[in-house]
């Protein structure tokens, strides 16, 4: 299932990603794909927001995992870096993928033979030349079919 929603300005990614950070669990990976400065950091920044996480997310491009505590960790892995995806679980990535919170994986695609089929893809799509509107696009499996609507509708509820 896919669901697409055009943001025109980081404020409206930072927002988006609050909507869908109030609805995601311990467990959840979501996997962001997109050109550099696409906004990727910007919706993690919005997820932790809506996990309640107060902490300034950054991207984790040299360090390759930023950890963010809350009610809910937050895990932000960047693979922009990783020459092959095993490297993720050389570095301790598999641990906080099945752990207690939520993983964000920038560059998810590097990784994608060994990341579960239950993933959450996002990807983003620039839309004009000004490079300010983006087309967000989410891919869904099974588990997170409701999540769609609820997420453009922007409920707040647990599902």
């Amino acid at each position: 299932m896919k669901y697409s929603f055009v943001s025109r300005s980081p404020e409206d990614t930072l927002e988006f990603g609050s909507r869908l950070g109030r609805l995601l669990k311990p467990g959840d990976i979501v996997c962001l794909e997109g050109q550099l400065g696409a906004g990727k950091t910007v919706l993690t920044r919005g997820i932790a927001r809506g996990l309640e996480i107060d902490s300034d997310v950054t991207s984790p491009t040299y360090t390759l995992i930023n950890e963010y505590a809350g009610g809910v960790p937050l895990y932000h892995f960047d693979l922009y870096r990783l020459e092959d995806g095993e490297e993720l679980f050389y570095i301790g990535g598999e641990d906080l993928l099945y752990g207690q919170g939520v993983s964000v994986i920038e560059w998810a695609s590097r990784a994608e033979d060994l990341l579960p089929s239950d993933c959450l893809w996002i990807r983003f799509v620039t839309l004009d030349e000004t490079e300010s509107s983006r087309l967000i696009e989410l891919t869904v499996s099974e588990k997170h079919s409701d999540l769609l609507e609820r997420v453009g509708k922007g409920e707040d509820t647990s599902y």
